[in-house]
């Protein structure tokens, strides 16, 4: 059974930063390393969403709305990977979480906990 562990969620105000981390303990390090890896958010009363995803060869893509503002990193050794945020939004206000993807951009694995970002003044 894989675990995700997502962290570092806090609140900020509009025009913020954050850092999210999540990490994946228990999976193999080659499968990690070969994972096409994407973060999640979920908004009050809004269906999950696709918000990053970054390959194995580090090739990035972002939703519209987080273009220039959010950057995918993944480090392999650690089973890492990581949402550096920037000039953040109260509609950024969700919980995040990752997963690793399937080719069609489908979560693979159960939902860890999450880690909620919130934004606010």
């Amino acid at each position: 059974q894989v675990q995700l562990v997502e962290s570092g969620g806090d609140l900020v105000q509009p025009g913020g930063s954050l850092r999210l981390s999540c990490k994946a303990p228990r999976m193999i390090l080659s499968v990690f390393s070969a994972n096409l890896m994407g973060w999640y958010r979920q908004a009050p009363g809004k269906e999950r969403e696709l918000v990053a995803s970054i390959t194995s060869s580090r090739a990035a893509d972002y939703i519209d709305s987080v273009k220039g503002r959010f950057t995918i990193a993944r480090d392999n050794g650690k089973r890492m990977i990581y949402l550096q945020m920037t000039d953040l939004r109260p509609e950024d206000t969700a919980v995040y979480y990752c997963n690793a993807l399937t080719s069609g951009n489908q979560p693979k694995h159960n939902w860890g906990r999450g880690t909620q970002v919130t934004v606010s003044s």
